[in-house]
């Protein structure tokens, strides 16, 4: 059922109101997905994400007619003009699609390990802090099919309103969960009986060199510092050769690079 919101102080749409303060402060087990692309990812997967609401433009309620058909009747989608919906959100909202939706309970990393096939590729973020790379990262993940990632404290939230939208609805598909640090990263990852490799442009072998074993793991680290000297020193670490002495790549594209050669090398 559609409900028309005239008043951008409508008490029932509080959760949208002044978003870009909200993505600073939180929003109390809660996320907001933005978009047609990220909301059509979200509700097919409402078997791991509660939808708690929508917020939609007056012009964008037919376009998505169809997909709003397997909405549990019992959740809300308001619907205002562009005036209201820009007072309400605190910035022009172009896309003029909000969702409201629980984040789930994350599993201990050691179920989710255990309950992944007998044949697994894992992406591990270590001190990411740019919400654009872990988007980035994630969508990579999902469109190579990449079984689960794994952050450390220091790696920035996933469920972040612009994280989900750069990575297209990746971070909505790819199921995750947070350790408590990057040795407990690895030490879980090593448990599970996984190869890590380590990708550095120090790293003493190429990635050309790497063939897929039954279960592998992906270790990644920021831009600038890297993955520290202790992890790769326990991993097997591995560069991307460039020309020129160049040996910087942005790290979502590092990591597409690297999904890439795992998967179709593993398909060959």
């Amino acid at each position: 059922m559609l409900t028309a919101i005239s008043d951008p102080d409508d008490l029932r749409i509080e959760a949208y109101r002044a978003v870009r303060e909200r993505d600073l402060l939180g929003r109390q087990h809660r996320f907001i997905a933005e978009g047609e692309v990220v909301l059509r990812v979200l509700l097919r997967q409402q078997s791991r994400f509660e939808v708690e609401s929508l917020l939609l433009g007056e012009g964008r309620v037919e376009g998505l007619s169809v997909a709003l058909d397997v909405l549990p009747s019992e959740v809300p989608v308001y619907v205002a003009n562009r005036q209201v919906m820009d007072a309400i959100v605190g910035f022009p909202i172009h896309r003029g699609i909000l969702a409201v939706a629980r984040r789930p309970m994350l599993p201990p990393i050691n179920v989710l390990l255990a309950n992944l096939p007998e044949t697994a590729l894992v992406v591990g973020m270590v001190g990411l802090a740019n919400h654009d790379n872990v988007g980035g990262i994630f969508r990579n993940a999902a469109a190579f099919g990449a079984d689960a990632i794994l952050l450390d404290q220091e790696t920035c939230d996933p469920l972040y309103r612009k994280a989900i939208r750069v990575s297209v609805g990746g971070a909505l598909v790819v199921p995750f969960t947070r350790t408590s640090s990057a040795d407990a990263l690895v030490r879980a990852l090593e448990e599970a009986s996984f190869e890590v490799i380590a990708l550095s442009p120090s790293g003493a072998e190429t990635l050309s060199r790497v063939q897929p074993s039954r279960r592998m793991a992906l270790l990644l680290g920021a831009e600038g510092p890297g993955l520290p000297a202790e992890l790769l020193a326990r991993t097997r670490a591995v560069s991307i050769p460039m020309s020129g002495g160049f040996d910087s790549l942005n790290v979502a594209t590092t990591s597409g690079i690297a999904l890439h050669h795992l998967t179709q090398a593993n398909k060959g």
